[in-house]
């Protein structure tokens, strides 16, 4: 049964003033914005005074929020990035005694998107086409795309900084005397409401690098190598950034498990890193330390970005929130400490998607 507690909690009050406020104490004052948000969050919640017409908890859906995954279970596996923003997303709805749904997948081949009408709110994983955008605002204004880099005009978005932290990568790679250096990572992809990638486009991290180099006038050694984002497509590719005919001094990579077929490439043809070539990526997964040397990885607190998106989720449903939001959510770069020279390791990782091999080379 929902608690003056919960109320409290949810409401961001103390549990004393809910009481207050819901025995219409005359003595109390606090600011009717205040007021309105514990009556509001009572009433969703069915609290009543009588313990025999306290209805059950979390009765009403409209407390509890729908998630819909890109990704499923076995992506998650291989990838602890989303694994771990899941993780943050149920612990954060705990807290606040919210329900996190799964009504379904954007691969599932049936979706019911009329249902999302239902729920307090909706957390959504990746971009989608502007049609489909609209269509599921009219079903539920309180929308959130997480882990979506592009500005999307009137949507609340939780973002990572990896654009930003691509820039810092290069400048610290050029600090360090790297001019030839070659990026490897994949496309992203925009859904349509069948779940159908209607577009496949740069990755933006793709994007900065290429303009950072123009800007930089190193158009010769601007190379983009375009994977699926496996291990096993980079192992590939990297063959072919070898046979470049200036072998580049620095490699940053859009993702660990990318990163992994990278090592692997370079460990068979006999290349030292960091002595011979640095390599920086994104992710910063656990499996990094085991390798040799240890890998230089931006690492983004997923979970973090998981509980961010609960906490906004939150407040569009207990407030009324009349402007979209946009929060960033900023990385770290966490460096090996073995460098030779001006050969630093970075690695850069983000995540493994569908898609087909294809080499970019900067337009001169």
């Amino acid at each position: 049964m929902a608690s003056i507690r919960d109320i409290a909690r949810i409401a961001g009050v103390s549990s004393a003033s809910v009481s207050r406020i819901l025995n219409n104490d005359p003595t109390f004052h606090i600011n009717d914005e205040a007021r309105k948000r514990v009556i509001h969050v009572a009433n969703k919640l069915h609290y009543s005074k009588g313990k025999k017409k306290r209805g059950p908890k979390q009765n009403d859906p409209q407390l509890s929020i729908a998630l819909i995954m890109r990704h499923d279970h076995a992506r998650e596996i291989d990838d602890p990035y989303f694994l771990n923003m899941h993780m943050g997303i149920n612990d954060e709805a705990k807290k606040w005694h919210l329900r996190i749904d799964q009504p379904f997948k954007m691969n599932d081949q049936e979706k019911d998107w009329s249902i999302l009408a239902n729920y307090g709110a909706v957390l959504i994983e990746g971009e989608m086409t502007p049609e489909a955008i609209k269509s599921i605002q009219t079903i539920n204004h309180n929308v959130i795309f997480l882990d979506v880099n592009t500005n999307i005009l009137n949507c609340n978005i939780i973002r990572n900084d990896f654009v930003e932290k691509t820039t810092y990568i290069l400048d610290l790679l050029h600090s360090l005397g790297h001019e030839n250096i070659v990026y490897i990572g994949g496309k992203s992809s925009i859904m349509d409401l069948d779940g159908k990638i209607t577009t496949e486009k740069c990755d933006l991290r793709e994007t900065r690098y290429i303009s950072w180099m123009k800007l930089h006038n190193l158009d010769q050694y601007c190379h983009s190598f375009i994977t699926d984002w496996s291990a096993d497509s980079a192992l590939k590719i990297t063959d072919q950034v070898i046979q470049l005919k200036e072998r580049p001094t620095a490699i940053v990579v859009g993702s660990d498990p990318i990163a992994l077929g990278v090592y692997k490439a370079l460990n068979n043809h006999h290349i030292s890193i960091p002595d011979d070539i640095s390599v920086v990526s994104f992710d910063d997964v656990d499996i990094n330390r085991f390798l040799t040397p240890t890998l230089s990885s931006v690492y983004m607190d997923t979970k973090e970005m998981g509980k961010t998106a609960v906490r906004l989720a939150k407040d569009l449903i207990t407030e009324n929130i009349s402007i979209p939001l946009t929060v960033t959510c900023h990385s770290n770069l966490n460096q090996s400490r073995q460098s030779i020279d001006c050969f630093k390791m970075i690695h850069f990782s983000h995540k493994i998607l569908m898609g087909r091999l294809i080499i970019n080379t900067c337009v001169h």
